[in-house]
């Protein structure tokens, strides 16, 4: 999934996001899955006691598309909105530390694509933009049509280099792969399925790119790109000059430029240290941006945008932790929110009702524990390997905690047992029914303490749980598992940590035993490999398995919905077999706002509610 943590002008393609796609619309063949990033509040969900928005699935409705607001004019004022207390840090989300949610709501409103994901995970074309088709099936040929209007908002024309930037820092192998070209992308999906160049001319218009095997998620394979030119130009070359040795195979010189986008683009000390490496492809921009570390980060417009204008002047998003914003709402220093979905943040808002509006809705984001294979961690396969797993599986008192913190807000609320399919879904039962008998559905402490002695692991096992902290859901989570765990042999320790998910942080360098976070996604297909497999970017606990691999390769190589669901049924299994790790609930959703404010919509995709933040305004 993608750790976006919450990606594509929100997320890398074939990844999720910490806390992808098929588009639904009927030029994308194959059908629709969940798809992931991280994110780290509790705003997405499968709650469907109470959807306001459209339902998750594929369809071609118009009504989950961005309204038309004809020929729009930029208020002068200001709209905030937070997605949690993490701080923006990467200008770059496409590199495997820095795909989150948190900077994916900022770089959504600085980068441009082809297309974005509607309320209900549909793919909408961005036409101002430019335009995409399929020029043959047999291979699947599809060409692309950048707009002669787009510019960055230095000026310099948005042309096929920025893709050919985008395919090579994939690491495609004829480019000599990882360990020559050295890029630290969180997903190899593009140069993996595509492995010859996008076919094109340095600084042109229009380019070509080919799959020698049809691929499900086609469509949102591309969409916006990082701006080639600065890249080039900070690695000392010429912008022609890059994209002509990435044409070439020039891998030497295409590797120069690694360094630079792995961290030229990050924020360390979380401000704007030089605004020309950051230019805009949308309608806000870091330019002349006010940075308040720990507090705000305030966008501009971008006066050489070329699509439809942002409706209000500054949109600047706060970093608050979900606990304090529904007050921070009510006092009126946010805006909008998408809080943890609590009953006291439910009971908070309808209290609120005179000046603030609250819609809930399903959102296809899940909570889940991922085991740390990693050596060094009690549950690797050098240490207490799937004994230790099966323990700790075996008193983590799933079902109480979806019924403790979960049910109250969501009363249809169920134990999530997937990872590539939501309760919600269809399919769900029919593939649950094939990978899981349920065995740890219920806390079992004497079969756990058996487990954990045959696992020849000795005394009290230390076990750390990693989170993104403040969080305080999170923290109820690790309160119940210590409760039951400890009395199976276990000591829990409680690792919550606000850096964890920033570069070089405890999730990306494995000092955990345990991550607790959420994966959100958009319905895609094959967006789960790079999480699931060997060596995948957003594989953060190191599991591999090849029939796991094998599995996905069948999948991401047709677009037969067919063997889909099939390798889908035979990777869940393998995934609960060896203990990859435990889903635990899907995210039930609530967004609050000011009501003086036009444009605010929930959605269920992992983009979130400031999908359309430049939309928003408030009315006169």
């Amino acid at each position: 999934m993608k750790i976006r943590r919450t990606t594509m002008s929100v997320v890398a393609a074939g990844a999720l996001v910490l806390s992808g796609c098929t588009s639904g619309t009927s030029t994308s063949p194959g059908a629709s899955s969940p798809s992931s990033s991280t994110s780290d509040n509790s705003a997405s969900s499968s709650d469907s006691s109470a959807a306001t928005s459209a339902a998750p699935g594929g369809t071609t409705n118009d009504a989950t598309a961005k309204a038309d607001l004809g020929d729009v004019k930029t208020k002068d004022d200001t709209v905030s909105f937070s997605s949690g207390s993490e701080q923006y840090n990467a200008y770059n989300g496409e590199a495997s530390s820095t795909n989150s949610t948190y900077n994916a709501v900022v770089d959504n409103q600085l980068f441009s694509g082809f297309w974005y994901w509607g309320t209900d995970g549909t793919v909408y074309p961005n036409t101002w933009f430019g335009s995409y088709k399929v020029t043959s099936e047999k291979p699947l040929t599809v060409e692309y049509t950048i707009s002669d209007n787009a510019v960055w908002s230095d000026g310099t024309p948005v042309t096929s280099n920025d893709y050919l930037l985008e395919w090579a820092s994939s690491n495609p192998e004829p480019l000599g792969g990882a360990k020559k070209l050295g890029f630290d992308p969180v997903s190899d999906t593009f140069g993996k399925y595509v492995p010859e160049a996008p076919k094109t001319e340095p600084g042109s218009k229009t380019f070509t790119v080919t799959y020698p095997e049809p691929y499900p998620d086609w469509e949102i394979m591309i969409n916006s790109a990082l701006p080639s030119h600065i890249a080039a130009k900070q690695s000392g070359l010429d912008p022609d000059q890059l994209a002509q040795a990435i044409l070439s195979g020039d891998t030497a010189t295409v590797a120069k430029v690694s360094k630079f986008w792995n961290t030229g683009w990050l924020f360390k000390n979380y401000k704007v240290e030089d605004e020309s490496l950051v230019p805009s492809s949308g309608p806000y921009t870091l330019q002349g941006s006010t940075w308040q570390e720990g507090e705000s980060l305030g966008l501009l417009p971008n006066d050489k945008f070329y699509g439809p204008a942002p409706a209000t002047k500054n949109l600047t998003f706060k970093f608050v932790a979900p606990e304090a914003q529904v007050q921070a709402l009510q006092n009126g220093d946010i805006n909008v929110i998408e809080p943890q979905a609590t009953v006291d943040t439910v009971d908070q808002l309808q209290g609120m009702s005179d000046t603030i509006a609250m819609e809930t809705g399903d959102e296809m984001t899940w909570e889940h524990l991922d085991y740390n294979f990693a050596k060094g961690s009690v549950f690797a396969d050098d240490a207490g390997g799937l004994a230790a797993r099966e323990a700790f599986a075996l008193c983590v008192p799933r079902q109480q905690i979806v019924q403790n913190l979960i049910q109250p807000i969501n009363p249809n609320a169920k134990l999530m047992n997937l990872r590539e399919r939501f309760p919600f879904q269809k399919d769900y039962q029919d593939v649950l029914d094939a990978a899981y008998d349920g065995r740890y559905d219920k806390v079992d402490i004497a079969a756990a303490k058996q487990k954990l002695a045959d696992s020849g692991l000795k005394g009290k096992v230390d076990v750390r749980i990693g989170y993104s902290a403040p969080n305080q859901r999170r923290t109820d989570e690790v309160t119940s598992i210590k409760s039951s765990c400890d009395e199976a042999g276990f000591n829990i320790i409680d690792s919550g940590d606000p850096k964890f998910f920033e570069d070089g942080g405890p999730l990306s360098s494995g000092d955990w035993d345990i991550a607790l976070f959420a994966w959100a996604g958009s319905g895609q297909i094959a967006s789960g490999q790079p999480i699931y497999s060997t060596g995948g970017g957003q594989n953060f606990g190191k599991f591999s398995n090849k029939e796991v691999d094998a599995a996905w390769n069948k999948i991401a190589t047709t677009t037969d919905p067919t063997v889909h669901e099939e390798q889908i049924k035979v990777i869940e299994k393998l995934l609960w077999d060896n203990l990859y790790g435990l889903p635990i609930f899907a995210h039930p959703g609530i967004v609050g706002y000011d009501k003086t404010l036009q444009n605010v919509r929930m959605t269920s995709v992992q983009t979130g509610v400031s999908w359309n933040a430049e939309q928003w305004v408030r009315a006169s």
